[in-house]
């Protein structure tokens, strides 16, 4: 069980990268990669550490994209064992980004020095764009890396995703692309009052039911080939000043769509507050855009990686644009065909993530196997 990948990847999930730090992270596979011959670029944005690598200088130019920084743990204490503490239990690897993607990025560092060993002459080149700000704000990551290298005429040709991409087993699905976030911040107004005396006061919670209820229960359009359905979720839901014989005089209410290619934001934004203008609510509400939609169509990169996914698990991979949102959305507006390959989502962000560690060798041999047909 102690290959070369699970070392790696309990090196990483040793260190406590909680977003936006990256700990050390960093540190640990530009080592590895420059000891094969990489060149190393660090690039800091704000308190964001940003992590170029590149080993040739031809073409095509595959490129590794990762982040190492990791949401909070949540109570250390319902955690089995330690969740900075790499656990090896049962043929599962244990840890905070196991499977959102320390493992996966250990997959791509083994599988890009193995082929290098193999290949140290290679036509083209590899690269690893790795960044500290995908699971926060992620305003000093990917995009900024991006820019930097646009400016400079650095062309990729072919990028993954180490995101875990799998549904219910290892190598059923790849992503191609996502959908779009929308995140509103309503607050509805009210007039503070006495609960005794109702008639003398407003209650916004009250308000607002029936508004809430209709959004949460329309149907914002019905996906289309390309994409699934748009979805609305409340998030957060405030009111109130602490009393209980006091009726609030605004509620506070974020939400978020994922929306498909057959709707916009702003018909989105429209939509919603026609809504809240039916039901006669006194509001102010901010909208912002974090991700559009974006796909990547099916070419060289998405066909090879389904041909690598069958040979290594014999699985016939489909294609999906579902799941939340990426880093792939900074890279695909460049012009880059874009896969996401990794592990199984299922245990991401939770208490006792963890990954199966077969699951890692069969991604270290399936990443191997894409630079060996592309290269």
């Amino acid at each position: 069980m102690m290959t070369d990948t699970i070392q790696l990847a309990q090196q990483l999930i040793a260190c406590p990268s909680i977003t936006p730090f990256d700990a050390g992270c960093q540190k640990i596979i530009g080592e590895r990669l420059a000891r094969v011959g990489f060149q190393l670029e660090s690039m800091r944005f704000g308190e964001v550490d940003n992590l170029w690598a590149r080993y040739g200088h031809g073409s095509p130019l595959v490129l590794f994209a990762g982040h190492t920084d990791v949401v909070p743990t949540g109570p250390e204490s319902e955690w089995s064992s330690h969740p900075f503490q790499p656990s090896l239990r049962d043929g599962y690897l244990y840890g905070r980004g196991a499977a959102d993607m320390k493992g996966a990025i250990a997959a791509m560092v083994i599988a890009a020095e193995q082929f290098i060993h193999a290949n140290p002459h290679f036509p083209g080149s590899i690269a690893f764009l790795i960044t500290s700000d995908e699971e926060g704000p992620a305003i000093n990551g990917t995009i900024k890396v991006m820019e930097t290298l646009l400016k400079r005429g650095e062309k990729i040709d072919y990028c993954i995703i180490g995101e875990p991409s799998c549904d219910s087993n290892f190598g059923d699905q790849i992503r191609v692309g996502r959908r779009g976030s929308l995140h509103g911040t309503l607050i509805v107004h009210g007039k503070q009052g006495h609960v005794a005396h109702p008639h003398l006061a407003l209650n916004p919670i009250h308000a607002s039911t029936l508004a809430l209820h209709k959004l949460t229960t329309t149907e914002w359009d019905q996906g289309n080939d390309d994409y699934p359905k748009t979805t609305f979720q409340i998030t957060q839901i405030h009111s109130g000043t602490g009393a209980l014989n006091v009726i609030p005089g605004h509620l506070d209410v974020a939400f978020n769509f994922r929306f498909s290619s057959a709707v916009t934001a702003e018909q989105l934004e429209e939509r919603t507050e026609a809504i809240l203008h039916t039901y006669g609510l006194n509001y102010d509400i901010a909208w912002r855009v974090s991700a559009e939609p974006f796909l990547s169509k099916k070419g060289k990169l998405i066909t090879t990686t389904q041909n690598a996914i069958q040979e290594i698990t014999s699985l016939s991979t489909r294609l999906s644009t579902g799941g939340g949102t990426s880093d792939g959305r900074f890279i695909a507006p460049t012009g880059v065909e874009v896969v996401e390959l990794g592990t199984l989502g299922a245990t991401a962000h939770q208490i006792n993530e963890c990954v199966k560690v077969n699951d890692l060798q069969s991604l270290t041999a399936i990443y191997q196997l894409i630079l060996t047909k592309l290269l």
